[in-house]
């Protein structure tokens, strides 16, 4: 990704370079343990270009930053009806915890981390770079 921010009410209250956009949906079973699968995903996935053109490089590797945004809809549920189903989604409590605690883990290992506001109206724009647009779920990791 070349760039991404987001903004609420106007005003911009995260922004990176290059570096990695997460779209984060906490599910109403998710728990420590999903968190830190996520946290070792994100920051080991190798998407980044190396001097051969090879993706091959992690966020970690090339030093630059993640911009973390809370997205619950991630949990909706289509396959009925017309309108999307968000039973799956974590309570707004528990998913303000779940990722708290995703962006400090990954504070902790030293990554610049921007965020957007949990539970606002936000803006998200973004640059992307291939593109590429991966999609990791930590049900499906264990």
């Amino acid at each position: 990704m070349k760039q991404a921010s987001v903004e609420t009410a106007g005003e911009v209250v995260g922004r990176i370079g290059q570096g990695v956009l997460v779209l984060l949906g906490a599910g109403k079973d998710d728990t420590d343990q999903d968190v830190e699968y996520l946290v070792e995903k994100v920051l080991g996935l190798r998407i980044f270009e190396d001097a051969s053109g090879k993706m091959n490089l992690s966020v970690t590797d090339i030093g630059e930053e993640i911009l973390v945004v809370s997205q619950f809809t991630l949990y909706a549920d289509c396959r009925k009806g017309r309108r999307p189903s968000f039973d799956k989604a974590a309570p707004p409590g528990l998913a303000e915890d779940l990722y708290e605690s995703f962006v400090e883990r990954l504070r902790d290992f030293g990554v610049p981390v921007q965020t957007g506001k949990f539970g606002a109206m936000m803006d998200v724009h973004l640059v992307n770079s291939g593109p590429v647009t991966l999609m990791l779920d930590s049900k499906r990791g264990f």
